[in-house]
């Protein structure tokens, strides 16, 4: 694995207001709208995104450098980002930062036995707590030198980014049912519902959840999600 970043010949220094420079981001996350919420943070705080969707995406780009950060998702179409983590945190030399993310909270204990360095719970909107989690994981040569204020800013996705998820889900949906794609509607609607703070949609994937879980039939909590994906399309003409 290449530790040099290949699109800055030099590294900058970090600053107060831009504590993040010289940082390159890996996010991998297969939500348009919390993505979106992770491109603004990083512009913010001054430092480079790139974006994986899935696990095989995000292994295609650790094979070519090696980011400053890693932010995984934990619930992913292709499997779990647990098992990133620890690839992440047992290859040597380590990425300097790994930190995972996810709207159950459940999965922190999970994320951190893995050698995660830190756990962000959805929806990350604060600059100052995005900030300080990556800050608080660097090495001290890496962080920016006096006092900083923490910023007060709170950012908004662009809800375009929510109707692509929206999109997206209405897409695995066309497909026949099946456990694990079930599975995977629950907990991708859970989270981007959470975040865009669309508590009717946030409800009806935490029932499909439930029912998953008792192994009783999903068919009706499927319906209702259904529909409620296609009155959010319909939003947007109106966007």
């Amino acid at each position: 694995m290449d530790k040099t970043d290949p699109f800055a010949a030099t590294v900058p220094t970090p600053t107060a207001s831009r504590p993040l420079l010289g940082l390159t981001v890996l996010v991998i996350e297969d939500s348009r709208f919390a993505c979106e919420a992770m491109r603004l943070l990083c512009l913010r705080s001054g430092a480079r995104i790139r974006r994986a969707d899935c696990l095989r995406s995000a292994r295609r780009h650790l094979q070519v450098y090696r980011p400053s950060v890693v932010i995984v998702d934990l619930g992913l179409p292709d499997g779990s980002g647990v098992d990133l983590i620890a690839e992440l945190t047992q290859t040597e030399p380590r990425v300097d930062v790994v930190l995972a993310t996810s709207g159950d909270t459940n999965g922190e204990a999970l994320a951190v036995a893995a050698g995660a360095d830190g756990f962000l719970e959805k929806p990350i909107n604060s600059l100052a707590v995005f900030q300080q989690s990556v800050l608080s994981n660097l090495p001290p040569d890496r962080q920016p030198s006096g006092l900083r204020e923490l910023p007060d800013e709170i950012i908004h996705p662009d809800r375009m980014a929510f109707q692509d998820d929206m999109a997206h889900i209405a897409d695995v949906l066309e497909d026949p049912a099946d456990d694990r794609s079930l599975d995977y509607v629950a907990q991708f609607l859970g989270g981007v519902a959470r975040s865009a703070q669309d508590g009717t949609l946030e409800q009806a994937a935490e029932a499909l959840a439930k029912k998953r879980a008792t192994g009783d039939c999903a068919e009706p909590e499927r319906a209702v999600i259904a529909g409620l994906i296609q009155e959010r399309l319909m939003q947007k003409l109106a966007i």
